[in-house]
């Protein structure tokens, strides 16, 4: 159902935390109580549970994590109450060197060389641990049924490589158990649908140390992909009034510090590179390009919205555990567009452009899966452009426009760009994690900065409004999470092979070769497996590839001019003649339709 997405029950989601951080302590006791070697790091509540963090001359291993479940739930039995008080910093250390939690320790001096003069500490029986909560009143209120204790893995202490490693437990934790289960459910059929591990199968990258880590290389398969998301975003922005430029992917430091992103965005940009003593900059996104683009010729109110579109390569720097597959990298391709507009024209152009995010998403079958944010500023003044009048329009139109076109949303309160308010594309992804596919913005500082202008209809000069623009996102991530959403089995017109032609034997290849040239000819996208296998082998395969169609091609074919069709989703077998089935191919894939129909549908 459209209009404002209504936030949790913050009331419940506080119980919750309270539960899980109390459940942290409880796993420190027990496993103190059993393993009275272990020294005590941090332990606190996180998304989906709680960990804690030991310090062990031997890392635990999953096989103890039983003993140290069933100790936790006859420690939470007892119902004891957790007590916080605050107590002298002084005290504290000396009250933790007692007890030999030498980490502890090091944390309360540390605290006090910043100037604290005290700190917060719980008791739960005699468990006694530095802590500001909160907790629940009695142990006994923590879900009994809905956790459990999930998995170890090394962690160093305060995540610095430099200090000892740690030996880190996971524990899930959820109201009851339904939901405990529920979400084990969720991570398992997350994990089948990892993009990484279905491109074992799928063929579509590959992540080479010794090119680097971030930096994911294409195969032809991939490549296949990306061309076809490519051509269908390049074809339907012209198609809607968009011009297609290319900018370079260098640019002079100066140009960022214009812009202000070396100023708000130095972080996460590469170091300048000296080119004959002037310093240049790997871009992070395409903007000052494409406003140096505008800037080179005069332009009239005629003109506008003037929409500049690009499929643009961009760098920007990631933390090393940060980059995963195809979701962070280090280089990446960006479906991006600046429209230069009158600030009449703003909410027109605004609604164009979430017609176009809604066409895209419903083509690649993610609709149901999206939902939107409008990122409006807060009071912290500092932080945004000083235009009381632009940010007040601008957002005006932004929450008008999600009423009037019945949008999901929610509000973000104090998350606009420092320019103006955001409109970003939310997605839950197979793995239930909220991600920002992409974001849309209105500009209401760039045209001033780069000194834009536009011939008003009464001859004056006047500054445009801008629309960052984003259709279709980051080419490399929107694979990622179209691999993860259909599970690797592509529809037909996202499919990087569409049809498998498998001949039965050495007498049937010329035949499948001939039926392939007339796929090919029609534009689809077909292989031949000539290898000298079984075919039930070449089918397993093909089916563990996820082609839609498998065609397999014997004497009787042969004579009749047809193809035997195994559809992928239903496993259903029709013979087609061969000249039908290459059009109802090109028909499927012409339509885009996210569910195979072309052959032995049901």
């Amino acid at each position: 159902m459209a209009g404002l997405i209504e936030d949790a029950n913050p009331e419940l989601e506080d119980e919750l935390y309270r539960q899980r951080h109390t459940l942290a302590h409880l796993l420190a006791s027990a496993v103190q109580a059993l393993y009275p070697e272990a020294k005590l790091g941090f332990g606190p509540p996180v998304d989906n549970g709680f960990y804690y963090d030991f310090l062990t001359e031997t890392p635990f291993s999953e096989t103890q994590l039983k003993k140290i479940e069933k100790k936790m739930k006859k420690l939470a039995g007892r119902n004891m109450l957790m007590e916080g008080t605050t107590m002298p910093i002084d005290e504290a250390i000396v009250l933790f060197e007692l007890k030999g939690e030498v980490l502890k320790v090091e944390h309360v001096k540390e605290l006090a060389a910043q100037g604290e003069t005290e700190v917060g500490i719980y008791t739960m029986g005699d468990f006694v641990d530095l802590c500001k909560g909160p907790h629940v009143d009695k142990t006994r209120q923590v879900p009994m049924k809905g956790f459990r204790l999930d998995r170890v893995a090394g962690a160093y202490w305060k995540g610095d490589e430099n200090n000892p490693m740690l030996s880190r437990i996971y524990g899930l934790a959820f109201p009851d158990r339904d939901e405990l289960n529920a979400y084990i459910h969720q991570r398992e059929e997350a994990e089948k649908r990892d993009h990484r591990r279905l491109n074992k199968a799928l063929d579509l990258f590959v992540i080479d140390p010794v090119v680097g880590k971030g930096l994911p290389m294409l195969t032809e398969r991939g490549t296949t992909l990306r061309r076809t998301l490519e051509r269908f975003i390049i074809d339907e922005e012209i198609k809607r009034g968009y011009k297609h430029v290319q900018t370079p992917v260098l640019g002079r430091k100066h140009l960022y510090e214009v812009s202000g992103h070396w100023e708000h965005y130095q972080d996460s940009m590469y170091p300048p590179i000296d080119v004959n003593g002037e310093e240049y900059c790997l871009r992070p996104m395409t903007c000052p390009h494409h406003f140096r683009l505008y800037a080179s010729r005069p332009h009239s109110y005629r003109e506008l919205p003037l929409r500049i579109g690009e499929v643009s390569p961009m760098y920007r720097k990631e933390q090393s555990g940060e980059l995963t597959g195809l979701i962070r990298v280090m280089g990446f391709h960006l479906a991006d567009a600046h429209i230069f507009i009158e600030p009449h024209q703003v909410k027109e152009v605004f609604i164009e452009v979430v017609e176009l995010i809604q066409y895209v998403m419903d083509c690649l079958g993610l609709t149901d899966r999206c939902w939107y944010r409008i990122s409006l500023k807060d009071d912290a003044k500092e932080k945004y452009i000083d235009n009381p009048e632009g940010w007040a329009a601008s957002e005006k139109v932004l929450m008008e426009i999600a009423e009037e076109m019945g949008l999901n949303y929610t509000v973000g309160e104090g998350d606009a760009a420092f320019y103006g308010p955001k409109l970003d594309v939310q997605m839950k992804t197979v793995g239930g994690r909220d991600e920002t596919l992409f974001t849309n913005q209105i500009d209401l500082a760039m045209a001033g900065r780069f000194e834009l202008e536009y011939i008003a209809q009464d001859g004056s000069r006047q500054r445009p409004w801008i629309v960052h623009r984003s259709s279709i996102g980051c080419l490399e991530r929107t694979i990622a999470f179209l691999t993860e959403h259909y599970a690797g089995a592509f529809p037909t017109w996202l499919a990087p092979v569409q049809a498998m032609i498998l001949p039965i034997t050495d007498e049937h290849l010329a035949y499948a070769t001939e039926v392939a040239t007339m796929l090919e000819d029609a534009g689809c996208r077909v292989e031949v497996d000539d290898r000298n296998e079984t075919l039930n082998k070449k089918v397993r395969e093909a089916k563990l590839q996820k082609i839609p169609y498998l065609l397999v091609v014997g004497g009787q074919e042969v004579e009749q001019q047809a193809v035997m069709v195994t559809n992928r989703d239903n496993n259903r077998k029709e013979k087609v003649a061969a000249d039908e089935f290459v059009a109802r191919l090109a028909a499927e894939s012409k339509a885009r339709t996210t569910t195979l129909g072309c052959a032995a549908a049901e």
